[in-house]
């Protein structure tokens, strides 16, 4: 593996090496506001070679695009998920008026019978439906509430637990300083 004196990996520079004009072209890029990747395509040089030649010559990359892209990414995640979860609630819900169908004596059943397949409406939901169906919900609800968390304040839970300890500490120190069986309401 060839390596330059500084000991950077140098592998290809024996075989294909960076003309002075690519590196001043690398260069004049770069003074242009060019990124890293864009300059790569633009001299046909893989990227950590730009890295280095720029690590070189004490120039760094304007990460701020980069910054607002992964900004951008996380936000349509998260409006995915939304998404996702609004479909898992409702499917849940489609499962469920599925099954409050056996209540009017319209739970359709679909099953083969010597005749083929046949669909009957029950005014009850068969046991191995019913336990298909509700598995399929606590699935659909047990996703939609990890998609939730993913997207919720964690500190939430632990404030609201803290800022309750902290009430109930203080309701017990009036009590105390009331005195147990006061009622008169003078502190």
């Amino acid at each position: 593996m060839a390596t330059t004196e500084e000991g950077r990996n140098w592998a290809n520079q024996f075989t294909n090496p960076v003309t002075p004009e690519e590196r001043a072209e690398i260069i004049r890029l770069h003074g242009e506001g060019k990124g890293r990747n864009e300059i790569a395509r633009l001299v046909g040089r893989a990227q950590r070679t730009v890295t280095l030649i720029c690590e070189e010559e004490n120039l760094t990359f304007d990460r701020t695009a980069t910054a607002v892209a992964t900004e951008a990414r996380k936000t349509d995640a998260k409006a995915r998920r939304a998404a996702i979860i609004d479909r898992a609630y409702a499917r849940v819900e489609k499962l469920l008026d599925r099954l409050d169908e056996a209540d009017e004596g319209a739970f359709k059943f679909t099953a083969s019978t010597v005749n083929g397949i046949e669909t009957q409406s029950l005014d009850h939901v068969p046991g191995q439906e019913e336990k298909a169906l509700s598995g399929a919900i606590s699935a659909y609800l047990a996703q939609a509430v990890k998609l939730e968390q993913l997207d919720g304040d964690p500190g939430i839970e632990a404030a609201r637990s803290m800022l309750g300890a902290l009430a109930e500490g203080l309701n017990q120190m009036a009590g105390a300083d009331r005195g147990e069986g006061d009622d008169s309401g003078e502190g």
